[in-house]
């Protein structure tokens, strides 16, 4: 772990994809993989806190998941309340702080519940913030920043690159330095589209529930390896 102190990414996003093939392969129902996906979340927001990320944004329902049979979107929308039970005590010990970024309309009343206490109940650690992006489009967030702009009365053509990111749901938050998708799919799927427009990518075969400290010590590895450009200018 030594070298890959040396250069740290402040902002990771994970794309978290294949639970589903991940059951499958078990021979287990897909709501299974979406468990064993939440196991996967613990422990890498540990090991990433530990290594000195800032920020660990996970994709963990986009506003197209909506589509899903529904029984697997009432467990998944579930899960947040297991998480609050189960590994809230776990991110107070490991100073993890819980944020969410994502369209709170239509989201069940409990699940909100549950994030909101996870909030409240981590908002005194000092450590990482682990980002929830749920029922989150990044198409959709860009033009509700236009929408909010343009009823405040400004004049868009005079809009600033700065002007329109203080409008964001990640206004407060460093851009990603690194996105990581599992499963060997090669698309961003509507993740933060304005935000990672410098990051790097990282694609891996794994499946989510696979994914481990080695395997982020991987991703980081190929990060540093990168030679990263703002504008033709090395970063």
């Amino acid at each position: 772990m030594k070298d890959i102190e040396l250069k740290i990414p402040r902002h990771i996003g994970v794309i978290m994809d294949g639970n589903g093939r991940w059951a499958k392969a078990q021979g287990k129902p897909r709501v299974f993989g979406h468990k064993a996906g939440m196991d996967a979340i613990e422990r890498t927001a540990i090991y990433a806190q530990k290594l000195g990320v800032e920020v660990l944004t996970v994709y963990a329902f986009s506003t197209e998941n909506w589509s899903r049979p529904l029984d697997e979107v009432k467990f998944i929308m579930s899960l947040p309340i297991d998480f609050y039970k189960r590994f809230v005590p776990v991110l107070n010990r490991e100073n993890i702080r819980i944020g969410m970024i994502g369209a709170r309309s239509g989201v069940p009343d409990a699940t909100l519940k549950a994030i909101d206490r996870a909030m409240m109940d981590t908002a005194r650690n000092t450590g990482m913030l682990l980002n929830f992006a749920l029922n989150y489009g990044g198409r959709q967030e860009i033009l509700s920043a236009i929408k909010k702009l343009s009823a405040d009365g400004k004049d868009l053509s005079e809009l600033t690159e700065e002007e329109f990111s203080s409008q964001l749901t990640t206004a407060n938050l460093p851009d990603p330095d690194l996105i990581i998708r599992t499963s060997g799919e090669l698309r961003l799927s509507n993740f933060m589209p304005w935000q990672t427009a410098y990051a790097e990518l990282y694609f891996t075969e794994l499946l989510w529930p696979d994914f481990d400290e080695a395997a982020l010590d991987t991703a980081i590895a190929a990060f540093r390896a990168r030679d990263r450009r703002y504008g033709g200018v090395k970063l």
